[in-house]
């Protein structure tokens, strides 16, 4: 029997999930191993620390891997190459492969088939890839440059919509409950809060103006709805990308969209405005619902064999 290792590895977290050809046997989290997050000894540390509690969970040694795949940011920089090279050298058996951490969330819905996958938490991103194997990008710049349609974009545009509703003499909760969640007095104290270097974590407020939303208040449901459609034309840019890449047909064949992360599975009015502008955009659109899973996109990639760099792309 052989064994297999996917790690998702992240800012804050590093996760690990261990696996023979069929079934998932264990996932362990621990601390990132992100060396541009922290450094080298802090990063080994947390790579055995996750090895040993899978050796623990399964019994299966790390030298006993087959072959692992490690999905990162930053897989094109040379530094964290090249430590997460020599480091599984020295803990992990096998095989190594080293992806981005947008083609392992691929993969855990399109299992290495074209497709666009929309996520959206805190911050958000539209990635999709093409026939051609070649993976395409739309939005991810990051709060302040993008992000529409995330935590982070809702909790913000309901503050500057709620005040644009003053001058507007449109009735809104949101700078009340603002209010009380940052435990401000007045308008005036939430205007120097929002303002303030370093900005607030805006995304936590995000819950909030969905609840609003859910309770009645428009102006709450127009930011929701903005969000959906953000990101729409986003997954748009991408689904237009991949027409460019493959060949020319009289008949493309859309992609099937997968919508992902926790702003799209719990705000329901951010999810049905981005299914029904796409649909609009593209009648007959395929709309998954399957959940991404970006640690069993590394899992399912360790266990296919290392193509040759000539060899052509699955479909």
């Amino acid at each position: 029997m052989q064994y297999f290792l996917g790690v998702d590895v992240g800012g804050t977290k590093t996760e690990f999930a261990i696996g023979d050809e069929s079934r998932e046997l264990a996932r362990v989290a621990t601390g990132t191993i992100k060396r541009m997050k922290v450094d080298a000894a802090t990063a080994e540390a947390n790579l055995q620390e996750g090895l040993r509690q899978l050796e623990s969970a399964t019994g299966v040694a790390a030298r006993a891997i087959a072959r692992c795949c490690i999905g990162t940011a930053g897989e094109t920089v040379p530094m964290v190459v090249k430590w997460l090279r020599e480091a599984f050298a020295r803990h992990v058996g096998g095989e190594l492969v080293i992806v981005g951490d947008v083609e392992i969330a691929l993969d855990s819905v399109f299992r290495g088939g074209r497709g666009v996958l929309v996520l959206a938490g805190t911050g958000s991103n539209v990635a999709g890839r093409a026939s051609t194997g070649k993976i395409v990008r739309a939005g991810g710049w990051g709060p302040a440059l993008a992000d529409q349609g995330s935590g982070h974009f809702i909790a913000l545009e309901a503050l500057r919509r709620g005040f644009l509703a003053i001058d507007q003499r449109r009735p809104t909760r949101l700078l009340d409950l603002a209010c009380s969640f940052w435990k401000l007095e007045t308008l005036g104290d939430l205007v120097e809060f929002a303002n303030a270097n370093p900005a607030p974590e805006y995304s936590r407020f995000a819950p909030l103006v969905v609840s609003a939303a859910e309770q009645g208040d428009a102006v709450a449901r127009e930011v929701l709805e903005q969000g959906g459609h953000d990101l729409a034309y986003l997954a748009s840019l991408a689904i237009e990308h991949i027409r460019s890449l493959e060949p020319p047909t009289d008949s493309f064949e859309l992609p099937p969209v997968a919508i992902a992360s926790s702003v799209l599975q719990n705000a329901a009015a951010v999810r049905d405005a981005l299914i029904a502008r796409l649909r609009q955009m593209y009648p007959g659109i395929v709309v998954r619902h399957t959940p991404a899973d970006a640690l069993a996109g590394a899992l399912w990639k360790a266990r296919q064999p290392i193509r040759s760099p000539h060899a052509p792309p699955s479909l």
